[in-house]
This record gives C-alpha cells, sequence and structure tokens, in this order.
C-alpha cells in the first residue's frame, strides 16, 4: 500500500516510525512532515488544511491510505472532502468525518453527548456572551477550583482553572466578551472541578467494532513537579500503573461501550481513534475531553508497546472488519520526555542547530519541531524532540529517556527530569 500521513508532529514521527516497519506498507508519505519523518518515508510540502494539494498528492502518487494525525483537519472535514469527491472517495482515510469530530471541535457538543448516553462527567454549563449573566449566577453553585473551557479548538490552551471566585469571573468575562481565545471562546463550558489523577485511553473503531490500545498520562506543565504553565505535553509514561484492570473494565463498561454506541445510535459515522481524557477518582473514572485523534506525546509512548501490524489494524478500520485483526500490546514500559526550546510555551527560540543526535543509546527519537537546513538539523517549533525509551520497568524506562535526552543539545535546550516520577 502506499499510506499517506498528514502532520508534521513527534505524533506523526511516531506514526511513520511504525507504518514504515510493516511489510504491508509499499510507499510512504508524510505531508508536510518534519527532519526526523524524512528517514521513513517522503516529506511532501503540503499543508494539513490544503485540501485541494493534498487531493493531488494522492492522485499523483496513488495514495492507497490516509493517516490524519492533527484535529484541526478533521474538524473542517478532510474525510468529508475525500467521500464528496468522485475521485478521491474510494482511498479510505483513518480519522472521523467533521460531524464525529465534533466530540473535539466543540466541547459544548461533547458535553451533550456525554449526557445523552450517560457517561459520568464533571457537572457543567455552557455560556455565551448573552447569557454572561446566568454564568456569573452559575460560577458559586459549583464549588472551587472552577474550570473554563473555550468550547472550540485553541491549540491546547483553552482551558483555565481558577482559584477564586473573582478570577473566575475575570476570566469568564475576558473570554466571552474580549474573545480571550478568539473565536474558540465564543461559547465557554464552566465545570465543576475534579478530585483525582488524570490519565487518557485510546481507541481505535471502525464504527462499530473497538480495539482498546494501551493506557497513557502525560505530564503538561512546563515546571518540574507539575508547575508553571501549561504546555502541549513534556512528557508520557505508558502504560499508567494505578490503570488496572478493574480500572480499565470500568472505562470500557461506562464509556466506551456508550461512546461507541451512541455514535451508531446518533448515526454519527466514526473511523479513526477516540482520545478519552479520564480523571480516575476513587478508583471511579470520570469523562474529561474527548479527541478525535491521538494525543501528543501519548502517540510517542503507546506505538512502541504496539507489537501487531499497525497498517493491518489500520485496514481493519478502513475495512469496517476491526474485530478480524490482531492487536499484541507489549508488557514492557515505555517513557517518553519532551525536548523543549528555550521560552516555550511562551515565546521560543526557533532555527537552533540540533547537535548529538547519533549519541542516544537506547530511545528512540521522535522528531516534533524541526526541520533541514542543508545537511543540519535545527529547530521550530515549541516541542523540538520526543524521546521515548522502551524497558522492563518503569525507572529504568524513565532512566534511560531522561539519559538520552541529555546527551543531544542545542541552545536553549530544555526537558524536564521528574517525568514519571509521580508513579514510581
Amino acid at each position: 500500500m502506499n499510506i499517506l500521513i498528514l502532520g508534521s508532529g513527534g505524533r506523526e514521527s511516531a506514526f511513520a516510525w511504525k507504518l514504515a516497519q510493516s511489510p504491508k506498507c509499499t510507499n510512504l508519505f508524510i505531508a508536510p512532515g518534519n527532519a526526523g519523518t524524512g528517514q521513513y518515508g517522503t516529506n511532501v510540502n503540503i499543508g494539513v488544511n490544503d485540501f485541494a494539494g493534498i487531493k493531488q498528492l494522492v492522485l499523483t502518487e496513488n495514495i492507497n491510505m490516509v493517516l490524519v494525525g492533527p484535529e484541526e483537519p478533521l474538524v473542517r472535514g478532510i474525510h468529508d472532502f475525500f467521500l464528496a469527491d468522485d475521485e478521491l472517495k474510494q482511498v479510505p482515510v483513518i480519522g472521523p468525518q467533521q460531524e464525529g469530530a465534533q466530540l473535539e471541535g466543540s466541547k459544548d457538543f461533547s458535553k451533550q453527548f456525554m449526557a445523552r448516553h450517560n457517561i459520568p462527567a464533571a457537572q457543567s454549563k455552557t455560556f455565551t456572551r448573552e447569557t454572561l449573566q446566568e454564568g456569573f449566577e452559575y460560577l458559586p453553585t459549583i464549588g472551587l477550583p472552577i474550570v473554563l473551557k473555550a468550547d472550540g479548538l485553541a491549540a491546547g490552551k483553552g482551558v483555565l482553572i481558577c482559584l477564586t471566585l473573582q478570577e473566575a469571573q475575570l476570566e469568564l468575562a475576558e473570554m466571552l466578551t474580549a474573545a480571550k481565545f478568539g473565536a474558540a471562546s465564543s461559547k465557554v463550558v464552566v465545570e465543576q472541578f475534579l478530585q483525582g489523577i488524570e490519565l487518557s485511553v485510546f481507541v481505535l473503531t471502525d464504527g462499530t467494532n473497538y480495539k482498546v490500545l494501551p493506557s497513557a498520562k502525560d505530564y503538561k506543565r512546563i515546571g518540574e513537579g507539575d508547575t508553571g504553565l501549561n504546555t502541549g505535553g513534556m512528557g508520557s509514561v505508558s502504560p499508567v500503573p494505578f490503570a488496572d484492570a478493574e480500572f480499565l473494565k470500568k472505562v470500557e463498561d461506562r464509556i466506551i461501550i456508550p461512546t461507541i454506541e451512541g455514535l451508531k445510535n446518533e448515526n454519527i459515522p466514526y473511523k479513526g481513534f477516540i482520545f478519552i481524557g479520564l480523571m480516575n477518582c476513587g478508583g471511579d473514572p470520570y469523562m474529561i475531553e474527548y479527541n478525535c485523534r491521538m494525543g501528543d506525546p501519548e502517540t510517542e509512548s503507546v506505538l512502541p508497546r504496539i507489537e501487531s501490524d499497525f497498517v493491518d489494524l489500520l485496514s481493519g478500520v478502513a475495512d469496517g472488519n476491526l474485530d478480524k485483526r490482531e492487536l499484541v500490546i507489549s508488557n514492557k514500559i515505555a517513557a517518553t520526555v519532551m525536548m523543549v526550546a528555550g521560552g516555550y510555551p511562551g515565546e521560543y527560540l526557533k532555527n537552533k542547530m540540533i547537535t548529538g543526535l547519533e549519541n542516544i543509546r537506547d530511545s528512540h527519537v521522535f522528531h516534533a519541531g524541526t526541520n533541514l537546513s542543508g545537511e543540519d538539523v535545527i529547530t521550530t517549533g515549541g516541542r523540538v524532540l520526543a524521546v521515548t525509551s522502551l524497558q522492563d520497568n518503569l525507572f529504568d524506562a524513565l532512566q534511560q529517556a531522561t539519559a538520552d535526552a541529555a546527551r543531544v543539545y542545542y541552545d536553549g535546550m530544555y526537558f524536564r527530569k521528574d517525568i514519571g516520577f509521580d508513579l514510581l
């Protein structure tokens, strides 16, 4: 098969690494890709939202399957674009159509979906500029801290946790009347704060059948000890030690099955990944959010633990017979350390030369924000490299990934040295 991956981050690097291992993959293309993805296939300089450019590439290179990495093209309807085009409609797209992508594209839509299908989640209500006064009246009723979520896509930055009522009032007004997160905060979900420990469970579905992929936990804060600003993710581990068989059975019964059945009952076709962001509250799972794609950097910890042929699994999604495909998961533990640019998650340094990649000993390096400048690998993004080690136990995996990250250098380099320590 000729396969096209859309995206340019660490998640897409991990996809490229995994798909290239399959004997079923003849040619692999990544659009636009990065400095690391080129070793697994051919990078093509086309943006993920350039649907016309993507169509041309699919036809020129006789692409047999498209795997969509990021959420934006899904929310914008790339899958629908393929289905509506006579020349493209036979090419399977792994990723939901626009309606299913609303699980991530609209927090309000996903909250209402959870309520309709009795999926356990935090108490919440949605407000607009017109109902701001009602929002002010609702805030004191749900206790502190208070969570405010921009309804639309805000590049992972549209969630605020307010510790006082005054702060919540101020921020709600900012989001709704001053467009703090642009159009994404024209609606705001006000949500009860859940006490517990966070994790993610990933599901691959053909719309009827599903496979539960390994669980993972990511670390969002920039500073060690989970301090400082939120980021896109500073590292991850898989599996999550506290997510034992009993807990995961509750997740399956209370969340995964009602989600898949709910999509079917509402006639929402869904072929792709469902990211289920959870809180473990005293042994019971509660939904925080859905994403319509794999997480980043969780993918970099999850994929190395999947031993079966990943192209075969994706073909099961495309063909609607995922139940007939084999999913084998390693018992080993994966730990991922994300190396970021100086200044991230604010204004960050770019175009810094990366050295020492050849010094990595027992880890995979998945490129995220990198590019080639002649022969040199340079930094282009806030999150630069994901260093993942797969070992027999969590301590060894964390130690190896951290040690290997330290073998790489670029100006302003930073990474957390305490990823996963809360689980040891």
